[in-house]
């Protein structure tokens, strides 16, 4: 509460006492009691409008801090920055999103989300199975009899969906060029640990995963996603494939040598990280994925059916893309769950059986990175709140998670 409000009260308590010391002749169109209540209403407006503008001010205040440390400390080009505190959106964006050009980073710059983009593939599967296309407990080889009688066919997409396969790799081999000898990849394939044993985070298992969700509604990934998913999710300026009318608002990534680059194609790439966005854009997934606009009913409950718990690691529960964090949680629980180590390695896992439902009280996240770009994207349902900070280099994790981590909480506290 702004010190303004007491220092009027107190005002206000000696100016009665005095009128009653001291009678004073006052209008009979203005009673004394009137001047009071309209003197202590105006103040309790000056006071909470203060306050809202002083918690605009300290936000931009932190959010500034925050980018200019990251952006020197790891010499990023660009960042776009987008909060939602209470349901309301704010817009922070600093240096360029092309050097050479001299282009400002904008809200309506288009960043690569790289693993971000898994969240949209669970979208799409999540829609698939509200529309009868699929069911999650499905088998792959159901939707590509190629692969029956293999270790990959027999595997339940829900397994392919959160990594728990059995030990797919991180990447599709990169000598693998055609969908011919990507299935035949898939069919030979041996597992390494039993299923629903371990996690071991894998563009080739979510991958597949997002390539039978299209299969199974007879159309192609990128089509689907971007004449379907997309336009349900109003989000315009978000694409797999970016349209010759909106390259000038694609940012170019630096690599570690500080040279432009953008993403390069491969075997799945759309399914496990292709996707492009703008922080406009992103900002309004993240109130979506929180109820906060109207939606188609189908597309809404696809979003939230993104957060069932399928099972626990060490540091959070497993959804469909989405990693979710019990309230309270801590700074070293969020780097512990978004290390390098657990991306990497594999972890062991408890499995919910049923899956457990949704919850709001929850920090739900998401990383993502390409060679030039780095994306982290966090909200917590309960509190209406939630960033997207959006970067044209690629830098840890950890340092995303902090300052996201630094930013909500002096905004709304754990």
């Amino acid at each position: 509460m702004s010190k303004l409000l007491p220092l009027t009260l107190i005002f206000l308590l000696l100016f009665i006492e005095s009128v009653g010391k001291y009678p004073m002749k006052i209008s009979s169109q203005k009673p004394l009691t009137s001047l009071v209540f309209s003197l202590l209403a105006a103040t309790l407006f000056i006071s909470e409008t203060a306050q809202a503008a002083c918690s605009d001010a300290c936000l931009k205040s932190k959010v500034d801090e925050q980018a200019k440390q990251l952006m020197v400390s790891h010499n990023i080009p660009g960042m776009a920055f987008g909060v939602i505190i209470d349901g309301k959106s704010h817009f922070y964006n600093y240096g360029l999103a092309d050097t050479q050009r001299n282009k400002p980073v904008s809200e309506d710059t288009i960043f690569e989300l790289g693993s971000v983009s898994k969240t949209f593939t669970a979208t799409l599967a999540s829609y698939a199975e509200l529309n009868g296309t699929l069911a999650l407990n499905d088998t792959a080889d159901k939707y590509i009899p190629y692969l029956k009688n293999s270790a990959i066919g027999n595997t339940k997409l829900i397994n392919l969906g959160t990594y728990s396969a059995g030990g797919l790799p991180l990447q599709v081999p990169e000598s693998i060029e055609d969908h011919k000898t990507l299935m035949r990849y898939y069919k030979s394939w041996q597992p390494e640990f039993p299923v629903n044993s371990t996690r071991l985070y894998s563009n080739a298992s979510i991958g597949l995963f997002g390539y039978i969700a299209a299969l199974s509604m007879d159309t192609d990934y990128t089509e689907l996603m971007e004449n379907k998913v997309l336009p349900s999710l109003s989000m315009s300026n978000t694409f797999v494939n970016v349209p010759a009318d909106k390259m000038g608002n694609y940012a170019f990534g630096y690599n570690k040598s500080d040279e432009p680059i953008r993403v390069n194609p491969g075997m799945l790439d759309a399914e496990a990280y292709g996707i492009k966005s703008t922080s406009a854009d992103m900002t309004r997934y993240l109130a979506m994925n929180m109820g906060l606009l109207p939606l188609d009913n189908q597309i809404q409950q696809a979003l939230d059916n993104n957060r069932k718990g399928y099972y626990r690691t060490s540091s959070f529960t497993q959804g469909l893309a989405w990693e979710m964090y019990p309230l309270p949680t801590t700074l070293a629980t969020l780097l512990e769950g978004n290390s390098t180590d657990t991306i990497l390695k594999p972890q062991p896992i408890q499995v919910n059986e049923p899956p457990a439902p949704v919850r709001d009280d929850v920090w739900v996240n998401k990383t993502g990175s390409t060679n030039g770009f780095g994306a982290y994207i966090a909200y917590v349902p309960a509190k209406k709140t939630g960033i997207v900070i959006l970067a044209n280099k690629n830098y840890p994790n950890t340092e995303r998670v902090k300052a996201a981590y630094t930013i909500l909480e002096s905004a709304i506290g754990q």
